[in-house]
């Protein structure tokens, strides 16, 4: 891949906001995982996601 590696939209299955625990929408154009019932957004970097509350940003 070139510069900058994607995210595994399979692994978005697996993954669950650690907040809520539950499921998370995928937004490809800002790379990052939204729960939107925490009403947060976790940073997708380099591929993997950062599930991190600390990490996250408030939407």
């Amino acid at each position: 891949m070139t510069g900058t590696t994607l995210f595994d939209r399979r692994m978005l299955e697996a993954l669950v906001c650690p907040v809520t625990q539950a499921g998370l929408a995928y937004d490809a154009d800002r790379q990052e995982l939204i729960s939107k019932q925490a009403r947060l957004a976790f940073p997708i970097r380099d591929g993997i996601p950062i599930m991190l509350v600390s990490e996250a940003r408030e939407l």
